[in-house]
């Protein structure tokens, strides 16, 4: 099997991701420094985080349709451009030294938007540059420099803040979204074209094939539980860490553990290929019951912490295993819009979570929502081995390579 690497294509899109990656890790904690030293309001912080997060949810299958329709590739440079400009308007802001929360929220829901056509991407894009058996070592590389850029991005953006400053730390995020598009504008990516439909078709047609796969939709069911448990974990973990388990260290260092979790996973999942791939991955992925009851019983911090990185280990396997049988089990012309679905589900339960766990917690006290939201996970989780296409299915069997879509003119 030749090493994703070895292709130019996948080579330069692994460097553009990786680049890009970089970037967006440092701008959650600078931006959310800048709106409070702007505004000193937690509120306009919410306002700010929400005008990035409601474009992308309402937006995210439109995305889906356009990045079937019109190519991967150029979907995903166009956005990258957009995202661009955004990020670079915030940088110049702030670097004169007098930000608004309108326009950093007007950035916000610019970037949001552009990253709802740019998620779907993802998939159909190591999909048109890797064939086969090597899409699986491709996704896990591309999962390993997320997550260590997770790891490495709030030391680097505090880095930043505190020596040049936070806009500074967009200027990167701006810098690496066009090296991204430039590095896009130069490779060539397999595309199926797509009969031209309404919109309204082109939906339809995206979620029958969501719906016609019970492995798909049913898995994609307790990763929404898992995605709105990790919402309640994040809302409520830092009330128990600093209450009863010994301060605010114990939850930062609970967060660096989850983050080694997740690189070591993707690093595994580049080697490991289990018979069935997606009947281990949502079983590995019910662990994250156990750091949730720990909470909830306010369990001593070093088992606690052991937990959670466990936990998002499973975590960090799942994510490339889960998209390379995606890529491999349906066509080539839909996975844009059936991976946005999936990515629909993931972040809508996300503010669910967020927005449910507070109000539980002030009428039943904080360990409630955290033991039931471990319950809902574990039920979640090990139940998709009930539902017979997810106990039966395997790896997918390589398929002939589609025709590659032309390079722009003049390369």
């Amino acid at each position: 099997m030749t090493h994703p690497l070895r292709l130019r294509p996948f080579r330069l899109l692994f460097l553009g991701r990786t680049v890009s990656a970089v970037g967006d890790a440092v701008v959650p904690t600078a931006l959310a420094l800048a709106v409070l030293r702007a505004t000193g309001s937690t509120a306009a912080l919410a306002t700010v985080l929400a005008c990035a997060m409601v474009p992308r949810l309402l937006l995210l299958p439109l995305g889906g349709v356009v990045a079937d329709r019109f190519a991967a590739r150029r979907v995903a440079l166009a956005t990258d451009l957009v995202r661009c400009a955004a990020q670079l308007a915030v940088g110049v802001e702030l670097l004169g030294g007098a930000p608004t929360s309108a326009h950093l929220a007007v950035a916000s829901a610019v970037g949001g938007a552009a990253s709802a056509f740019a998620i779907p991407t993802a998939s159909p894009l190591v999909a048109g540059t890797v064939d086969g058996d090597g899409r699986q070592r491709a996704n896990a590389l591309l999962g390993a420099t997320a997550n260590a850029s997770r790891l490495a991005g709030p030391a680097l953006a505090g880095l930043l803040i505190w020596t040049v400053g936070p806009g500074w730390a967009f200027v990167l995020d701006a810098a690496s979204f066009a090296v991204s598009a430039a590095l896009l504008a130069v490779i060539q990516v397999r595309h199926v074209p797509v009969p031209h439909r309404s919109l309204r078709a082109d939906l339809v047609l995206g979620w029958r094939e969501v719906r016609s796969r019970d492995w798909y939709w049913t898995s994609l069911l307790a990763h929404g539980v898992w995605n709105g448990a990790a919402a309640v974990l994040l809302t409520l973990g830092p009330v128990i860490a600093v209450d009863r388990l010994g301060g605010e260290g114990v939850w930062v260092l609970l967060q660096q553990a989850g983050a080694v979790g997740l690189l070591a996973g993707s690093l595994l999942a580049a080697r490991a290929r289990p018979r069935r791939p997606v009947l281990l991955g949502n079983l590995a992925l019910a662990a994250y019951a156990a750091p949730l009851l720990l909470l909830a019983g306010a369990a001593p911090a070093p088992v606690t912490v052991t937990a959670y990185c466990l936990a998002l280990v499973a975590l960090g396997f799942l994510n490339p295993v889960w998209e390379t049988v995606v890529q491999g089990q349906f066509p080539p012309e839909v996975l844009a819009r059936v991976t946005s679905y999936d990515w629909l589900m993931s972040l809508g339960a996300m503010p669910l979570g967020y927005a449910l766990a507070p109000l539980a917690a002030r009428a039943w006290g904080a360990p409630a929502p955290l033991a039931v939201a471990g319950v809902l996970v574990l039920l979640a989780c090990v139940g998709t081995a009930a539902v017979p296409g997810v106990r039966r299915l395997g790896w997918p069997v390589p398929t002939p390579a589609a025709a590659a879509e032309p390079a722009p003119a003049g390369r």
